[in-house]
């Protein structure tokens, strides 16, 4: 459900205007999307999206800016080394093949900055620390994404 609610916001936001979370949400509910505030919040954290500058000089919802080249090597690092990734708590345990998990870390250090508190590597496996429950499992569903790319 949640990857068809999330094609459904990409698509709402590059054929429509939304300014706001809550023209959001009325458009993924007349799109038979049952939806709460918090549930589109996490979803345009999750989604990555940014709010910019239309033709018309009005802010809206669109959807993230090609990553840069050093991304795009840190996500085929990941995609290539990851096995799998599980949250617990604030937690967050991924699996690499092994002798794979130091590149891994430094990937994900690089990429989630922000996101993490810390994270230790040892040959194939990785513990990351976030900040709360849903960090952790939000960013065990990012490594799922990235990893399902290769």
């Amino acid at each position: 459900m949640k990857s068809m609610r999330h094609t459904a916001i990409l698509k709402i936001i590059s054929e429509q205007v939304v300014e706001t979370q809550d023209d959001l949400i009325s458009k993924l509910k007349a799109s038979g999307f049952d939806v709460t505030q918090a549930t589109v919040s996490r979803d345009i954290k999750r989604l990555g999206l940014i709010k910019a500058l239309d033709e018309n000089g009005k802010y809206r919802y669109c959807a993230p800016r090609p990553s840069s080249g050093t991304d795009s090597k840190f996500k085929n690092i990941l995609a290539e080394a990851v096995v799998s990734s599980e949250s617990a708590g604030n937690m967050v345990v991924v699996k690499t093949y092994s002798g794979m998990a130091n590149a891994a870390a430094a990937a994900i250090d690089a990429l989630a900055s922000d996101r993490i508190i810390g994270s230790i590597a040892g040959d194939d496996t990785i513990l990351i620390v976030t900040k709360n429950d849903g960090e952790a499992e939000d960013f065990a569903e990012i490594l799922k994404d990235v990893t399902s790319l290769s």
